[in-house]
């Protein structure tokens, strides 16, 4: 037997043998299906101590052998791992529309047991939707509006609300009317989030796992592509209006990343409280205003501060970026939340009985760190009081569309994009239901509320059970939008299509798995029921780590012996996330100074967008300084993280 390193393409077996019998020992034999590799992704069946498999030919010789060989292969499973990783690939998809999209290693695992079932439902699906499109005389338009640190609970179950102290009874009503998913996974935080839906890929893939804050000196790299630039090569009309929070780089314009035209914020909610108004009681007021205290005669550097931020810019694709409320104030800043809402409406109307379908991502600043001065609700807290005004505008918002009778080919989908504000957060963030919140890679952190509503195409009364993830948005909303072949092929898209689950309900998913990152780190993993969590195991021995989450859904008590058949499973899951990684390498944001190219830029403004300017002999450049910027530190802070 040889022991080369081989191409597997063609073959129709795999025999795994115990390393502790040698080859000849104790086997087990893998089919793999007509030359398609996805079965071997799923090799985990063999006993821990397996380090050799035999490649059995079956007949077919693989394409891209050096030579006509003869006999059996032996083959390192290291080896044989990395060429499945990287052949599943070459193979392609087999599901149509789906073609050649790079998703990561467990898609394929799903896909060679569910290829028939999916193209014979991709085919019938594709048939509604043309039907659809024939009827309206266009695609679908497209309604996402996403919002801040809320937990499973808070929208859609009014049960919760009743001994709670609020209600939201239009969102509560578009749950009823259309599908309340129960697990909606995101990712951890604001930024990593936002990044996630926009592009269909896990942030750690785009370098956009850090929260960002003035002056972050990056954002959303040119390179990435969004759902608004694949819409729109498909004739969508796009517009964004509310809280990005993709950085503060001109890459990470709005209007540079493929919406026609947008009003955003590029930070969060914090920058809120940068003005005198907000400064007492809120914040140390002498790290922004030192002249609202008496003179400090140790305070010698006057370009410290962050006095050059902005609160939100706008801009129309290929035009000028303009600053809206200078210098920020805080009048401005409670405007903007109407704002965001009055363009949206008039987006949504300017565009309802045009022949081009429209996409808006309406991402209110929900919610405000400033509070307000009046109640509307018992609860009082600032997040309950921001959902309920938000709800008041959601209902308004459905009642345009139906009466510019555009609602049965419009899909508009309500969520937030992280759990709940719970360390150091405004009073009302509570976890609710699940364990944890904001930054957490427990469920509290990265399940969320989310609704489905398209009358007359999404059934009603839907109560989704399977899992679904912030990025397979992405990858849905152009399968429903005809632009599929405007996603990139170039690098690993995480999210799935999911136009089955949205379309034929409860069961349809096309995952079954999560792959949890905080900051950098990949911190937890789930598949189905079970989760592993990765940081804070303990090296070369396994502790309780494991959890059922049905049986303990808020983690409390990890398990050990009673889940050993999970370990080596979501260890053969770690080593294929990570091989496919190593062929798709994760890529950096963009890294400049900030705030650069906005046509009416303050002067502060203006000095922040060229860097600090050093005299004399400084031993080191600032850009260099900002493109060694660290993405993220906590690492280093005793937190039990680690790559």
């Amino acid at each position: 037997m040889r022991s080369d390193r081989l191409s597997l393409r063609g073959i129709k077996q795999v025999v795994i043998h115990d390393s502790a019998f040698g080859v000849g020992g104790p086997a087990r034999l893998y089919e793999t299906g007509f030359g398609c590799l996805c079965p071997i992704l799923a090799i985990s069946g063999y006993l821990p101590g397996s380090t050799w498999c035999v490649v059995k030919q079956s007949g077919l010789l693989p394409e891209c052998w050096p030579e006509n060989p003869k006999g059996d292969y032996k083959v390192k499973i290291k080896s044989l791992l990395t060429t499945v990783a990287s052949v599943a690939l070459a193979a392609g998809s087999l599901v149509a529309n789906a073609k050649d999209i790079v998703h990561d290693a467990e898609h394929y695992v799903l896909l060679a047991q569910y290829k028939d079932k999916w193209a014979a439902q991709d085919k019938t699906l594709d048939q509604k939707l043309a039907e659809l499109e024939k009827k309206h005389g266009k695609r679908p338009n497209i309604i996402h509006i996403m919002w801040d640190d809320t937990p499973v609970g808070e929208i859609g179950i009014p049960a919760i609300q009743k001994v709670r102290g609020w209600e939201t009874p239009n969102m509560n009503q578009l749950a009823a009317d259309g599908i309340n998913f129960m697990r909606m996974y995101t990712e951890p935080s604001c930024t990593p989030s936002r990044a996630a839906v926009m592009t269909g890929r896990h942030a750690k893939r785009n370098g956009m796992y850090n929260v960002g804050f003035p002056y972050e000196y990056g954002g959303l790299a040119a390179e990435e592509v969004t759902i608004a630039e694949v819409l729109s090569k498909a004739g969508y009309a796009t517009a964004f209006y509310g809280k990005s929070h993709l950085g503060d780089v001109e890459s990470s314009y709005l209007n540079n990343q493929g919406f026609d035209e947008a009003l955003w914020t590029p930070y969060n909610q914090v920058p809120s409280l940068y003005v005198p108004r907000a400064q007492i009681g809120a914040l140390s007021a002498a790290v922004m205003f030192p002249e609202m205290f008496g003179e400090d005669p140790y305070d010698i550097d006057s370009g410290w501060r962050p006095d050059g931020y902005v609160w939100a810019l706008e801009g129309k694709k290929g035009g000028p970026v303009r600053e809206v409320g200078t210098p920020p104030n805080h009048d401005d800043y409670v405007a903007l939340e109407d704002e965001f809402w009055k363009r949206a409406s008039e987006f949504v109307r300017k565009n309802a009985k045009s022949d081009k379908p429209f996409f808006v991502a309406l991402w209110p600043q929900v919610t405000s760190f400033m509070g307000f001065p009046d109640r509307v609700t018992a609860s009082g807290g600032l997040l309950q009081e921001a959902l309920a005004r938000m709800d008041v505008r959601v209902g308004k918002l459905i009642k345009e569309l139906e009466a510019l009778e555009i609602d049965d080919n419009t899909l508009v989908i309500l969520m937030a994009d992280n759990g709940p504000m719970t360390h150091n957060g405004p009073p009302g963030m509570v976890e609710t239901l699940y364990t944890g919140g904001k930054g957490d890679y427990t469920e509290g952190g990265v399940r969320v509320p989310a609704i489905a509503y398209w009358p007359g195409v999404i059934e009603p009364g839907q109560v989704i059970g399977d899992i679904i993830h912030e990025t397979d948005l992405f990858t849905t909303f152009a399968t429903l939008g005809g632009a599929t072949k405007h996603i990139p092929r170039d690098r690993i898209i995480d999210g799935v299509n999911q136009t089955a689950l949205f379309l034929e309900g409860d069961t349809q998913s096309r995952r079954d798995y999560v792959h949890i990152y905080t900051g950098p780190v990949l911190a937890a993993t789930v598949k189905g029921r079970y989760k592993k969590h990765w940081t804070g195991a303990k090296p070369g021995l396994s502790g309780p780590e494991f959890y059922d989450l049905y049986s303990d859904p808020r983690e409390a008590s990890g398990q050990l012996l009673p889940m050993f058949p999970a370990k080596g499973m979501f260890n053969i899951m770690k080593v294929r996330h990570q091989l496919m990684k190593e062929k798709y390498p994760d890529k950096g944001q963009n890294r400049d100074f900030p705030l650069k190219g906005i046509e009416n830029a303050r002067p502060e403004t203006i000095e922040a967008s060229k860097g600090r300017v050093l005299s004399g002999d400084a031993p080191f450049d600032p850009k260099d300084v900002i493109q060694n910027l660290p993405e993220w530190d906590n690492v280093d802070r005793g937190w039990g993280l680690s790559e």
